[in-house]
């Protein structure tokens, strides 16, 4: 089978991110929150979460929110999903903190 991208799988997800993002009504943070909740549900690995925490913090959600989350999914998807999703997420966070000051930090040497 031959592809027209060096990167098929990533192009298929994205395709698939716009085409869902086209057909739903939610709100940003509503549709963020909505697909942490299943991330958390499916067991996702921290990958999966880094391309959604950052969309979810410049659409103004809170660490306090992500949890409650957690908090609301965890009757139904159990405790051990819900510690992975904690533990999956922090990573995740800390991939997104270390690449913003990263992006700062050649800025500032781009400049100066």
């Amino acid at each position: 089978m031959s592809t027209a991208s060096d990167t098929p799988v990533l192009d298929t997800l994205l395709a698939m991110t716009g085409d869902s993002l086209e057909r739903c009504g939610l709100a940003p943070d509503m549709l963020l929150l909505t697909r942490i909740a299943a991330l958390a549900a499916s067991d996702a690995p921290p990958i999966s979460y880094i391309a959604h925490i950052d969309p979810a913090l410049q659409a103004g959600l809170t660490a306090e929110q992500l949890q409650d989350v957690l908090v609301a999914i965890a009757p139904i998807v159990g405790t051990a999903r819900v510690m992975t999703a904690a533990g999956n997420i922090t990573a995740a966070l800390g991939v997104a903190i270390a690449v913003a000051e990263a992006e700062a930090e050649a800025q500032i040497d781009a400049q100066g």
